[in-house]
């Protein structure tokens, strides 16, 4: 037998290599456009690319800054990623490999590791025959290698979910005592990585550890409980640093990656039949039917005794315990997996290799005239994965009734649509808009046209260009249409899109507030007839100046001469400086009331509202012309009011005059109110921070808007504009400090900067220190970071104000929690749960 005459190594070397040149044929053949989850993860590769090539790499708030680029994700998929992009480009500039080929050179490792896992998995529990027919079938299975063509996290996970699970097969079977230290600590590697990739590989790993950790200690062996413990701490110098900057996130994530997606795609509920045969009637499609019949037949034959016995054939009581082993985390997986709410073909992926070890226990039964069948089989799989992957003459139906999955074949280049549409759309946006970012909200929801691509297709391009996703909402959608400049739309199908979403579409056409500023069609495809629509008048609209601008100064500004208070008011500025100004600071925008210039309002803005980009010349002069909104109070008494502005350097805190045109506004309670745009984002989220004094039921409102907010500023500039307006106006002894430091918190807590948010909620507590959620505020973000004895003893007057109040209850149990107090953590936490 060929297995016998030639080393492993050499075989695992021939599966590995072959199967990576396959792939390579596959994605050099692929122009297909990245979808909607491929997009995402491109996205989130290349933020980190650019994050790489920052200066300030080994700045300590950089590092912090650096794990909150992926809040969602654990971001080691996108680091791996790095050294490929900075030797061979990025998108269709990368030489040989189309579209997302470079990125998934990682998958040449990420497989490498999967063979040798898999094989020594094999070779532990039953004989090194079936680990290298183990390792074949995997890389023949089409979930798996459809999945390795594709840039997402599946492939990965998949990687360290089955090589945690050898480092556990090979450590619990070691009787070397350097040998159980050494897999431990493989282990905890190996489970660090995938920790450091994707939460769910716990999924996976849950009932075999469980099932270790109950038998070792039931029979008292506690040197290898302590070498599992110092595995999972070994574990944790590769995840802790992401998980203690994100964990607030894990809570969300949870609830939009398995309750919402479900719901809309209409999944079995988990008290249901269907749901726990789901992932069994796809068995066929993830395995194929021949990898399930011949192995399944040759078992059944073997138990009644139909081949000849070998001495050197394992006994049914020898590969008894490994089949058992491997039911542990086969089964286990496929419980949790048919336990969650979610269903996907992709989730369940990493139990297909222990299944694989199952199948080629049964390939390897096949003996005496019958030793052919292995082999047979084996030619038969890679015929089946060749027909499923390219388009081979007179193959087709073979394929279609060995393996029913739907074809994986590549898109090749004459077949529309093209990713060059996706770079025009991307270049006509950002050639008419060299200096600014392009937020596009992007209607049609397909493979090919939704959000995701979109922005990843803007990221290429420096990140100019930014796709999103409208809201679903009526109230969603109308504020959408009101912020967004720019649109695109799409005839025909436009796959996931929801219906307020298409109105929309719909009525662009006849909305006089757009213009139509591209189309794009392909004759005989109506599915690939594309718009693009831009406000008429724009948010900000830059022009370069011929000229340098000594220092920047308002030019221009437009604005009602009366106005009632409590009422947006619109207003457009006309500014000019040049680039370092616009970039390294904002203005002070301040109405002051004539006789008492106590009363006042503010605009505090950046220049350009956060959408700036540099441009070629950095002394270039520009010219922004800005049309946005303020907001008097309603508190304002009327009369007339002053208009003052000055510079505030973001870098020093330093305020100075500027030059701008001598302008008054009348507030008047009876004067009509005015059509207006949206309100700049600082003064929004000026305005609803003090909904935070409510507690709970203020919380909910705020957080809904922060989510519009944020997606009308992707990069989130807002939230800095707004910290360094607001420490500068309360450094001034404001009238009214209680609203400004309640929306000072909001935007540092928005930050996630603990440090700054602490400092801001201890002065909150000076100025509102009667009220209860104020005190909480400060245990939360205490908790957040980690820090339980100082949240414990915030909480202390908190409780004297509300002492049966249930969040500040919770609150004080999770820091009892979090200090290792777990009786006082059940003693306090059980009344209220």
């Amino acid at each position: 037998m060929i297995e016998r005459k030639l080393s492993p190594g050499w075989i695992l070397g021939a599966i590995w290599l072959l199967s990576n040149l396959n792939d390579r044929l596959w994605l050099a053949l692929d122009h297909s456009i990245p979808a909607w989850d491929q997009s995402n993860h491109l996205s989130y590769a290349l933020t980190y690319l650019q994050a790489l090539q920052s200066p300030d790499f080994f700045n300590g708030d950089w590092w912090r800054q650096f794990w909150m680029l992926s809040p969602k994700y654990p971001p080691l998929t996108y680091l791996m990623t790095v050294p490929f992009q900075r030797i061979w480009g990025t998108g269709q500039a990368a030489p040989v490999w189309n579209g997302d080929g470079v990125v998934l050179l990682t998958n040449w490792l990420y497989s490498g590791l999967l063979i040798v896992s898999v094989y020594l998995i094999g070779q532990q529990l039953f004989n090194r025959r079936i680990g290298l027919w183990a390792a074949a079938i995997t890389v023949l299975l089409p979930r798996i290698y459809q999945t390795r063509l594709l840039y997402l996290l599946d492939t990965p996970l998949l990687t360290f979910a089955v090589a945690s699970f050898a480092c556990l097969t090979l450590w619990q079977g070691q009787k070397s005592l350097r040998k159980q230290w050494f897999w431990s600590l493989a282990f905890g590697l190996c489970l660090g990585l995938g920790l450091f990739t994707k939460q769910s590989i716990l999924f996976y790993l849950f009932f075999p550890i469980l099932g270790l950790s109950i038998y070792y200690l039931w029979h008292r062996a506690w040197l290898r409980i302590l070498q599992l413990g110092c595995a999972f701490l070994f574990s944790a110098l590769l995840w802790f640093p992401w998980y203690r900057t994100n964990w607030i996130y894990l809570f969300s994530t949870a609830q939009n990656s398995n309750a919402i997606p479900a719901s809309l795609e209409g999944d079995p509920p988990i008290n249901s039949w269907a749901a726990w045969v789901y992932y069994w009637n796809d068995l066929p499609l993830a395995v194929t039917w021949v990898w399930l019949i011949v192995p399944l037949v040759g078992l059944l034959l073997h138990l009644l005794g139909r081949f000849p016995q070998k001495t050197n054939d394992l006994s049914l009581k020898q590969v008894l315990p490994g089949l058992l082993w491997l039911g542990l985390y086969v089964g286990g997986t496929y419980l949790v997996c048919s336990a969650l709410y979610n269903k996907d073909s992709r989730y369940i992926l990493p139990y297909l290799p222990g299944l694989a070890l199952f199948l080629a226990v049964g390939l390897t039964r096949w003996r005496g005239r019958w030793r052919w069948v292995p082999w047979a089989t084996l030619g038969v799989g890679i015929l089946v994965m060749q027909t499923n992957l390219f388009a081979i003459p007179g193959t087709e139906a073979l394929s279609r009734t060995l393996n029913p999955a739907v074809f994986f074949r590549p898109h090749l280049a004459q077949i529309p649509p093209q990713p060059s549409l996706l770079v025009d759309i991307v270049h006509q946006a950002t050639t008419a808009n060299p200096y600014q970012r392009i937020n596009l909200g992007v209607i049609p929801n397909t493979d090919s046209f939704n959000p995701n691509t979109l922005n990843y297709f803007g990221a290429l391009d420096s990140f100019r260009l930014f796709g999103r996703e409208l809201g679903s909402r009526p109230e969603q959608i109308q504020q959408d249409q009101a912020n967004f400049d720019w649109f695109l739309t799409k005839q025909g199908d436009n796959g996931f899109a929801q219906a307020a979403q298409l109105d929309v579409a719909q009525a662009l056409p006849q909305n006089p507030f757009f213009k139509t500023f591209h189309h794009w069609s392909s004759p005989g495809r109506a599915d690939l007839t594309l718009d693009l629509y831009q406000r008429v008048h724009p948010s900000v609209a830059i022009t370069p100046l011929a000229d340098p601008v000594p220092a920047l100064r308002l030019e221009h500004l437009e604005i009602s001469a009366v106005a009632p208070p409590g009422q947006p008011l619109p207003v457009t500025y006309q500014w000019a400086g040049a680039w370092q100004d616009l970039n390294q600071g904002l203005v002070l925008i301040t109405w002051q009331n004539i006789t008492d210039p106590s009363q006042a309002w503010f605009g505090d803005h950046a220049v350009g509202l956060g959408q700036l980009l540099p441009p070629e010349q950095p002394t270039q002069g520009l010219q922004i012309l800005e049309h946005t909104a303020m907001l008097p109070p309603a508190t304002l008494p009327a009369g007339t009011y002053r208009l003052r502005v000055e510079y505030l350097d973001r870098r020093t805190g330093q305020a100075t005059p500027m030059a701008f045109p001598a302008t008054t506004v009348r507030l008047d309670p009876g004067a009509k109110a005015l059509a207006a745009p949206p309100l700049d984002y600082v003064t929004q989220l000026r305005t609803l921070a003090p909904d935070l004094a409510r507690g709970i039921p203020g919380l909910d409102p705020i957080f809904q808007q922060i989510d519009r907010l944020n997606l009308y500023d992707p990069t989130q500039d807002y939230l800095k504009q707004a910290d360094a307006s607001l420490s500068y106006r309360l450094s001034q002894n404001p009238p009214d400090p209680v609203a400004l430091t309640y929306a000072l918190v909001l935007s540092r807590v928005l930050q996630q900067n603990p440090p700054t948010a602490i400092a801001a909620l201890q002065s909150l507590v000076q100025l509102d220190g009667q009220n209860p959620y104020a005190h909480a505020y400060l245990a939360f973000v205490y908790l957040y970071d980690w820090q339980g004895r100082p949240a414990e003893q915030a909480l202390a007057p908190a409780l004297a104000l509300a002492p049966n109040n249930r969040e500040i209850n919770l609150l004080l149990g999770i820091a009892k929690l979090m200090q290792g107090n777990l009786w006082g953590a059940w003693h306090t936490l059980k009344p209220w749960l």
